[in-house]
């Protein structure tokens, strides 16, 4: 049956990495909260596709800012709340074996350093002593992060919805918005295939189907997914402290990096970026990438050879076209708002945009210095920047 529903201050599409933090600082800040969603529970889109690293240790100002503010939230929330969220403070090294990724790595310091993240670059030995049975061969050195780390994104999705249960966040599921509901130059809610709900802002955190809700309010946000694919092992003791990035890419031409990391029960979780990339929204998984995965693995830590893989999956991407994060008011449409674009890493900027967002929505500024987050905005040109160093 349908029905009309004008309970609400915001309502919030997606109930992802960015939407669902988001309908809880709103709650927060005093704001009736709607989160809708097509899926049967939160997180079940590409954030349940996360790897779960966090990390600062990027070369865009804006998206340092985000992140250091994710790695606060996420790093406090048990605490807080009482709910873990399966953080684990281990950092980030980028081992090095190549003069050009020590060139980019050491060239993106300074920035780092400007914006105060606790970044170095380290010795070979030092890089062998926090990721044991590391290849020593021609191995150069690195960087290393210590405050960065992971977190679970089953658990961390489930924590946000919960606490967002508690501020009074109503979670419909399974309900597809169909249509954005417009009077004159602002938003009025939404429509769904189930009924239509009114509020004066909608935030837009649809992920891979932004666009789409984009163009139901008569604009379009080029956001366009690819597909990149995933894996964790079975549980073995505990001796990797960091999340290891390999940024060089394959001799065979099939992988530009690979990334990796033993999460807090001890499994081992990784993926890589293809090359060529897979564009589109396939989400079954490649009969290629085991064994190419398998053979970066071993390559970089040989005692890897006799990890017992539990499961494989994909995910999607969902990237633009200068690899930077769309996030802040459409200035055409009063009450509209996007966090869309995070370009495959939304689990760790999620809580940071979200907090952004509802400072935004409830103050009309950011948390973070608004010159910075203004590199965000959905107004600029996207085919005029360059996509980050350090994706």
């Amino acid at each position: 049956m349908s029905e009309t529903n004008s309970g609400y201050d915001a309502i919030v599409i997606g109930s992802g990495s960015v939407g669902t933090p988001s309908s809880v600082f709103l709650a927060q800040k005093g704001f009736k909260v709607l989160v809708l969603d097509g899926n049967a529970s939160a997180g079940q889109g590409e954030n349940k596709a996360a790897i779960g690293g966090v990390r600062a240790t990027h070369s865009d100002p804006a998206k340092i800012k985000v992140c250091q503010e994710s790695l606060g939230i996420f790093s406090t929330w048990q605490d807080r709340y009482d709910v873990d969220v399966g953080w684990k403070k281990g950092g980030y090294t980028f081992p090095v074996y190549e003069q050009r990724e020590e060139d980019i790595l050491k060239s993106i310091l300074p920035i780092q350093k400007e914006y105060e993240l606790n970044i170095d670059w380290k010795d070979p030995d030092y890089i062998k002593q926090i990721v044991p049975g590391i290849n020593p061969n021609g191995l150069r050195g690195g960087t290393f992060s210590p405050d960065d780390g992971q977190v679970s994104p089953l658990m961390s999705s489930e924590a946000f919805t919960k606490e967002g249960r508690n501020l009074g966040v109503d979670f419909h599921f399974r309900e597809d918005v169909t249509d954005i509901l417009v009077q004159g130059d602002r938003v009025t809610g939404v429509k769904t295939n189930k009924g239509e709900y009114m509020a004066d802002v909608i935030l837009n955190a649809a992920g891979a189907k932004a666009t789409a809700v984009c163009e139901m309010a008569d604009f379009s946000i080029p956001v366009m997914p690819d597909s990149h694919e995933a894996g964790i092992s079975a549980p073995v003791k505990d001796f990797l402290g960091p999340l290891v990035v390999d940024l060089r890419p394959s001799k065979d031409g099939k992988t530009s990096n690979f990334y990796f990391g033993q999460n807090h029960e001890g499994a081992l979780i990784f993926c890589y970026t293809p090359s060529p990339l897979f564009p589109g929204v396939d989400h079954s998984c490649t009969s290629e990438f085991m064994p190419i995965i398998a053979k970066r693995l071993v390559s970089l830590i040989p005692r890897l050879k006799n990890l017992v893989i539990r499961r494989l999956w994909r995910g999607l991407y969902p990237m633009t076209p200068d690899g930077v994060a769309v996030v802040g008011k459409w200035d055409e449409l009063d009450g509209m708002y996007l966090g869309i674009g995070m370009c495959g890493q939304g689990f760790m900027m999620g809580p940071g945009v979200a907090n952004n967002l509802a400072s935004l929505i409830s103050s009309g500024k950011p948390v973070m210095d608004s010159a910075v987050f203004d590199t965000l905005s959905p107004k600029r040109d996207f085919y005029a920047q360059k996509t980050e160093l350090l994706k």
